[in-house]
């Protein structure tokens, strides 16, 4: 069983920035993805990027260019790194993974999630 624990969320004005964190623990991993969705109040959950076990990264179109993950497999973790944003970023964020040389698009790709956390941009 993987368990995910994000950080990161809070309140922010239109135009700030926010890093979000995830930490993978629960057993050794080999190879897997990571990856960030958010899902707004009455809206369906949504690919936000995801990065592959080389590197590859996949971004939605909404945040190209304002949003940025990385990752850091030394310590089973992924971020995210939230500028510009604006008040149509709020959401609950979210957390995922998949073993293998997958990459994470949609939510049926996923094999594990974090519990969430709130990323709130007010105007």
């Amino acid at each position: 069983q993987v368990q995910l624990v994000e950080s990161g969320g809070g309140v922010v004005q239109a135009g700030g920035s926010l890093r979000l964190s995830c930490a993978a623990s629960g057993r050794t991993f080999s190879i897997y993805a990571m990856g960030w969705f958010r899902q707004a109040p009455g809206k369906e959950r949504e690919i936000v990027g995801s990065v592959t076990w080389t590197g590859f990264t996949f971004y939605a179109d909404t945040v190209k260019g304002r949003f940025t993950i990385s990752r850091d497999k030394s310590k089973s973790a992924v971020y995210l790194q939230l500028n510009n944003l604006k008040p149509e970023d709020t959401a609950v964020y979210y957390c995922a993974f998949r073993e293998g040389n997958v990459i994470i698009t949609t939510p049926s790709t996923v094999g594990s999630w974090g519990q969430g956390t709130q990323v709130t941009v007010s105007s």
